[in-house]
């Protein structure tokens, strides 16, 4: 392997790598916090085949039930939230580093635009001319991935970052939502690539999630703020197509 291709792997999996590290410290931090016991992070490897990153993201394992459903939210919220917090700025710079071209139909992999992206994309480059796209510098895949990731993770569902947050918002009331999940992914993965794979796993890992041993103990303000900051986290990650290859 060539010096330059080792440096360029370093450019686009240092900061892919810091946005899961941070996130899962999000959740190491908060669990810490409210003594649940849990592993520190660690990484899943998997093939590097592209458009995938060559790996599955980082994860924790708990090892405790959650106090309530304030120890919850914390948890399941910190992890998103703070990588976001580097998945921004990781996007930004990627952006000032990418190129705007003319399109000729051969410029790479395709990838879905979320809000996020948009906006961002819109305040770093401005409007995009027709006829001319942007390739992405390594730095700003690694962003993009990094929100894609993001939004997977706030799927509201069994033992996802969104299925804390929403069992924490709406108790056993989300139950019933939360069954019809992966029939939402199914639907989703007629209009883009990807959501079939997501939707297996639901239905593989399943859609309950546990009670909080204090069930009773009701939500601070500042906890039902953090749910609706993952909420509108998740709209703005959001791309119904996130690979829409082979679509003209």
């Amino acid at each position: 392997m060539r010096p330059a291709d080792l440096l360029l792997g370093l450019v686009f999996n240092v900061p892919l790598l810091s946005i899961l590290g941070v996130h899962e410290m999000g959740h190491y931090t908060a669990a810490r916090r409210h003594r649940v016991r849990v592993t520190p992070p660690y990484f899943i490897p998997f093939l590097p085949i592209p458009p995938l990153p060559g790996t599955m993201g980082a994860l924790i394992k708990l090892k405790s039930p959650f106090p309530d459903r304030n120890a919850l939210m914390d948890i399941g919220a910190a992890g998103p939230l703070a990588g976001a917090a580097v998945a921004i700025p990781v996007m930004i710079v990627g952006l000032l580093l990418s190129e705007v071209r003319r399109t000729t139909g051969t410029l790479g992999v395709p990838l879905g635009e979320s809000l996020l992206f948009k906006l961002l994309s819109r305040i770093v480059l401005g409007e995009i001319p027709a006829g001319y796209d942007v390739i992405l510098h390594p730095v700003a895949y690694a962003g993009w991935l990094g929100m894609y990731i993001t939004m997977l993770n706030l799927i509201p569902a069994g033992q996802l970052d969104g299925g804390h947050v929403a069992f924490a918002l709406f108790g056993e009331r989300f139950a019933e939502v939360a069954r019809l999940v992966p029939y939402a992914l199914l639907l989703m993965g007629l209009a883009g690539n990807g959501w079939f794979v997501w939707a297996a796993l639901l239905f593989v890992m399943g859609t309950a999630h546990p009670r909080p041993i204090a069930e009773e103990v009701p939500l601070t303000p500042m906890r039902r703020a953090f749910g609706v900051a993952a909420g509108v986290l998740f709209l703005l990650c959001f791309t119904l197509d996130p690979f829409p290859i082979g679509k003209g």
